[in-house]
């Protein structure tokens, strides 16, 4: 086969290739991979897969108790049905049960009991789903009712927890409290939230001629439904490989979540030989998986004349539902983050997984997060209503204190981490000239003066989000890339892409690496044969792991092809210069990128590499409660402007403004749109988005009729985003970039802060709004009346 030489470009058209520059390598605002694929329906889902010959579709019959021994299961009926062809239950799992990630509670199917509505019992596999569900609905089960412990409240009082509690301690908290002028306690209900992806839970299962399977999973965690399904099966991991392009959606609930639907699929596969596919409906979906951990807060803080604190006791209680799932890490999270940015120099702060018959409460976007920020600001308002403050200047006051405060001593957290590159004061300070917020403040209280029935409120808000999982070992991610003879490249990571755009992010990165137009990458789908024991794709740290990973196998090739060219041409390495698609070997040689890699490959330099990366200096110590468990901190500010009517309840959030720290951001576009999209969910989990229970455990919003998240017209009527400009991270992350995934959730407790605000308007003189989330129309009515009646269920110890 002959090759034709690589062609040399004149000094004329390297120069006007070089000035075109690099447009979509990092820092660009390149447009998602699969945006238009997704715009024009092309875009393939795992439901969208052309069906396999003789393809089995499965549905699951669910308990209708909270908690009950399982006194007869008869499945022989579901045979007579039309279209069965095999009915399962806990009976019939030919390896392990449990399917646990971290902690054994979850059988796969009800093993002699259920402990929750909504559990698995039977699986049934036909050749419709129709007919599936039809034989389900055929199985004769009987139960005897067992007492189920369905409140938070009285299951901690009986301290009926899931895992072993947690405490973190600095100074000591009792002795300045009792030392401080000041004295409040409270509590804090903080509902959960339905992670409401648009595609389902659904896995596709096809057997392999060596007794393994090829799943199609939608997971957020390839390497753990992997591992699941080989355990359930009975075989090693290496039969079993799993295929992930694209989610729609994940939010967290496909962290653990997403391997039940796979390991029942593949175990119908496995037993019939057949194709199989797992698709949970809407409402099934609702019913049989977890949630956002709905936490029960307590405080008691002491505070001096200027609402600093002085001590501070805050228990957070996280309902983990029947099982511990990731309950004890994303509670951890919370206690992390009881501080959100404020220092808090004698504190403890105690963490509890109360266990609850519901489902399984799981990962969502933020990890516990959320909930513990949730405390702290409750109070941060608490203290200024109390003082009759401005509610930003008790947060000011609190601040951790700045880069260039250092050796104050107001610069470490209550898990002994230190808060190092803290410039929350001047993000502060800009938002709050740029969204002009003293002066519309003054106004708002010149409008509610005047104004009866209708209130308005403002709040801003800050939040400091620590980046990087919290089981250490989680910290870690690999890379293939591989070139071909024409310069192409396919890219392949353990990452998943669910929305957030990852894989552009990571395409622009190689491309940057090898200064080459994203075009020549092809992104294939996340696959547990091309990059093994992947960490799954949360905790904010996709781009910061699997970004660093690619890059580092893109260095890895473009060192030995530097090497090559050195040598090839008798010149230093540092000769060899790549630039916007062309490759440079000193004053005499250039050619493109595509010549330049078929030289290699006639040369035989090996054009494939796998890059790895684990994040430095992160430890925590659970056992002392102290470490850095955070590689870096993210930070923002969002100012909220809201008004209500105090008549019913109603309200309406007229502006949000937004500054927000990405560090150096790798794509600005993508940045802003999971920042406004962020803030966007997290204020439909503090407003709208309610979850009911009955008093026999079944939940009642069970479906877009009646669970609400938001719409289009909910967003606000003035929405301005802006990116931290000329701040990159300095700690040694991919271009120096910022996780930006989960920190502008919590942006959106600015608007119930100003809910809050805004009732406080109406309040008699010294009371102190109460509002729990969400806050409902319902909700703020009834705040609304409670303030006006001086019944406030604050306490003051002084």
């Amino acid at each position: 086969m002959s090759r034709k030489t690589a062609p040399e470009l004149t000094p004329e058209q390297m120069a006007t290739q070089a000035k075109q520059g690099l447009a979509t390598g990092v820092g660009k605002s390149v447009k998602h991979e699969s945006a238009e694929k997704q715009v024009t329906g092309d875009a393939l889902y795992i439901d969208d897969r052309p069906e396999f010959p003789n393809q089995l579709h499965v549905y699951a019959l669910m308990s209708p108790h909270a908690h009950a021994n399982i006194t007869q299961l008869d499945v022989s009926p579901c045979y007579d049905v039309a279209g069965v062809r095999a009915v399962i239950s806990a009976k019939d799992i030919p390896g392990e049960l449990d399917i646990g990630p971290v902690l054994p509670g979850d059988p796969l199917l009800a093993d002699g009991k259920v402990v929750y509505v909504g559990q698995p019992v039977i699986a049934v596999a036909a050749d419709t789903l129709d007919n599936a569900r039809k034989g389900a609905q055929a199985a004769i089960i009987e139960y005897e009712l067992l007492t189920a412990a369905l409140s938070v409240e009285e299951a901690l009082a009986q301290k009926s927890f899931v895992t072993d509690s947690h405490q973190q301690k600095r100074g000591d908290s009792e002795k300045a409290i009792e030392a401080a002028n000041h004295v409040l306690e409270g509590s804090l209900h903080i509902g959960g939230q339905e992670h409401f992806y648009l595609e389902t839970q659904v896995s596709s299962v096809v057997p392999t001629e060596d007794g393994g399977v090829i799943v199609y999973s939608s997971t957020q965690h390839p390497t753990e439904v992997q591992k699941l399904v080989a355990s359930v099966l009975g075989i090693s991991m290496h039969k079993v490989l799993i295929d992930m392009r694209r989610m729609g959606g994940g939010f967290g609930g496909k962290e653990t979540q997403a391997a039940a639907p796979a390991c029942i699929a593949a175990i119908i596969a496995h037993q019939t030989g057949q194709p199989v596919k797992f698709r949970l409906p809407r409402r099934e979906d609702m019913m049989m998986t977890g949630k956002r951990h709905p936490f029960y807060n307590q405080f008691k803080v002491g505070f001096n004349d200027n609402g600093v604190i002085q001590g501070i006791d805050m228990v957070v209680a996280g309902n983990a539902g029947h099982s511990p799932d990731l309950s004890r890490s994303i509670v951890d999270r919370a206690m992390f983050h009881s501080d959100n940015a404020y220092f808090l120099g004698n504190a403890t702060v105690t963490g509890h997984c109360v266990k609850t018959n519901t489902a399984s409460n799981t990962a969502f976007r933020g990890f516990g997060g959320p909930q513990g920020m949730m405390i702290i600001e409750h109070v941060m308002d608490t203290i200024a209503y109390h003082l009759d403050k401005d509610p930003l200047d008790v947060r000011k006051a609190n601040y951790y204190a700045s880069a260039n405060q250092a050796g104050s001593g107001r610069d470490e957290t209550h898990y002994f981490q230190k808060v190092a590159d803290n410039f929350i004061h001047e993000m502060t300070a800009d938002l709050e000239t740029e969204c002009d917020y003293q002066a519309r403040r003054k106004a708002i209280a010149d409008f509610n003066a005047s104004s009866p029935i209708l209130k308005k409120g403002i709040a801003l808000t800050p939040v400091k989000f620590g980046i990087s999982f919290t089981a250490t070992f989680l910290n870690q991610a690999g890379a293939l890339i591989t070139i071909y003879s024409d310069g192409s490249i396919c890219l392949n990571h353990g990452g998943t892409e669910m929305g957030q755009g990852l894989n552009t992010k990571v395409a622009q990165i190689v491309a940057e690496a090898f200064s080459v137009d994203i075009s020549r990458i092809q992104i294939t789908a996340t696959n547990t044969e091309k990059v093994p024991n992947t960490s799954p794709t949360a905790a904010s740290s996709g781009t910061d792991l699997n970004g660093k990973a690619a890059q580092n196998a893109a260095f890895l090739i473009k060192d030995r092809m530097v090497a090559f060219a050195a040598k090839h041409f008798e010149v230093a390495p540092d000769k060899v210069i790549f630039s916007n698609g062309i490759v440079s070997v000193g004053d005499q040689h250039s050619m493109t990128f595509s010549d330049f890699t078929e030289l290699c490959w006639i040369k035989q330099i090996s054009l494939a590499a796998t890059g790895f990366y684990k994040t430095p200096k992160i430890f925590y110590d659970h056992a002392n409660a102290r470490g850095r468990p955070f590689y870096y901190f993210a930070y923002g500010v969002s100012c909220s402007e809201v008004i209500i009517d105090t008549l019913t309840g109603e309200y309406k959030v007229l502006r949000v403004d937004i500054l927000h720290d990405v560090g150096a951001s790798l794509n600005p576009a993508i940045d802003i749109g999971q920042v406004e999209g962020g803030f966007i969910q997290g204020m439909g989990w503090l407003t709208t988005e309610e979850l009911v229970w009955n008093d026999k455990g079944q939940l009642m919003t069970s479906g877009p009729a009646s669970y609400k998240i938001p719409a289009v017209a909910d967003t606000p009527e003035i929405f301005n985003t802006r990116l931290v400009e000329n701040r990159t991270n300095p700690e040694d992350t991919v271009f120096h970039s910022k996780a930006v995934g989960e920190p502008p959730f919590m942006l959106a407790i600015s608007v119930w802060s100003a809910i809050k605000n805004a009732i406080a308007s109406v309040a008699e003189k010294g009371e102190v709004p109460y509002l729990s989330a969400p806050a409902t129309p319902e909700q703020v009515y009834q705040a609304i009346k409670r303030v006006r009646k001086g019944k406030s269920p604050l306490s003051q110890a002084k």
